[in-house]
């Protein structure tokens, strides 16, 4: 069995989301005879050995350092071995391509989706350009970015409004977890929704909302898509108290879908997966037009929460997937994946 390095935690907003999720993973990776060192990255970027104790974990402990380009973990000055690395971390700083690049540079084997594809999955921006021009349906919106805003923030309000359709969801391009989004009913709004979202991002985007379901696809190599999920909630709709606060939503799974939707949106799962050039695993979301009888493409994790009840293992363990196995394979593949770049000539 191999030694994981599980990383959680992180700058970003999504931090206790992760501290959750790596619990999960710590113990199904365990309980499969894989030997873990649970390493949490706190808010100032601090890295730490962490206590497996807590419930969820924390980023505090003794003071873990990662040198580059060796790739050699020091706790307290001795060194611990590894052979990959299990990056459960969301959003900004760990799901956007930057500890990715760190893991490349230091030649080390890693769970998930590589530099490039995980850069341009956390940009909802980018994801839906290149959805919407390789034929992918995706529900219309406009980007607004903080220069021009700062500008003109009325003109500005007003103006990106123009030809969409309320309501309107407006969001940070580059975060998770629903974090900084507001759902705009009238262009009274647009202000301070927009000024919401700059908290957390440069770049905002306004989506035109869309009166359906909301469906997700779990998808691993191959591509090999699960069994679809779908969220469902008593708010409005899925805000980030509904995800982990207050209990009020969840992914159910399988989804009710005739077979025929089934093998659809399956499909489109797979479809975006290659698109992306995704590896290892990613968690892609969909809107269902319910007028147009329409699967509508809304965005990819590629980290995606990653506790035991969180969508992406449920639908595998619909699909017939335990949690440790899904686990075991996503260490597995994380070996193949280093193989295969290992052949690459490099002159």
């Amino acid at each position: 069995m191999s030694r994981v390095l599980l990383l959680f935690g992180g700058k970003s907003s999504e931090h206790e989301v992760s501290c959750s999720s790596a619990v999960s993973v710590h113990d199904a990776l365990s309980g499969s005879g894989h030997r873990v060192i649970p390493v949490g990255i706190d808010r100032q970027g601090q890295w730490f050995l962490a206590d497996t104790s807590f419930r969820p974990f924390r980023a505090e402990g003794r003071s873990v350092s990662l040198t580059v380009p060796e790739g050699v973990l020091d706790v307290g000055g001795e060194t611990v071995e590894f052979d990959v690395i299990f990056p459960v971390l969301h959003g900004p700083m760990g799901e956007d391509g930057t500890v990715q690049g760190l893991f490349e540079v230091c030649d080390l084997p890693y769970v998930g989706c590589g530099v490039l594809a995980s850069a341009l999955c956390m940009d909802k921006d980018v994801t839906k350009q290149i959805a919407a021009a390789a034929g992918v349906a995706t529900s219309p919106w406009r980007a607004i970015r903080r220069p021009e805003w700062d500008v003109d923030p009325v003109g500005v309000a007003l103006t990106v409004v123009h030809g969409l359709r309320f309501p309107l969801f407006v969001k940070p391009s580059a975060q998770g977890s629903s974090v900084g989004i507001s759902k705009v009913e009238d262009v009274d709004s647009m202000a301070s929704a927009i000024s919401l979202a700059f908290r957390y991002d440069t770049k905002v985007i306004v989506e035109e909302g869309v009166i359906g379901r909301e469906i997700e696809v779990a998808v691993l190599d191959g591509p090999r898509a699960s069994l679809p999920g779908e969220i469902l909630t008593g708010s409005d709709w899925y805000t980030y108290e509904a995800k982990y606060e207050d209990g009020g939503g969840e992914c159910a799974a399988p989804a009710d879908l005739t077979d025929e939707e089934t093998k659809i949106v399956r499909a489109l799962a797979e479809t975006v997966f290659d698109l992306f050039g995704l590896s290892g695993l990613a968690r892609i979301d969909f809107l269902y037009d319910t007028a147009a009888r329409k699967f509508l493409f809304s965005e990819a994790n590629t980290m995606p929460g990653f506790t035991s009840i969180s969508g992406f293992p449920k639908m595998w363990v619909a699909s017939g997937v335990t949690y440790e196995e899904l686990c075991s394979q996503l260490v597995d593949a994380a070996f193949s994946r280093h193989a295969q770049r290992w052949k690459l000539s490099t002159r």
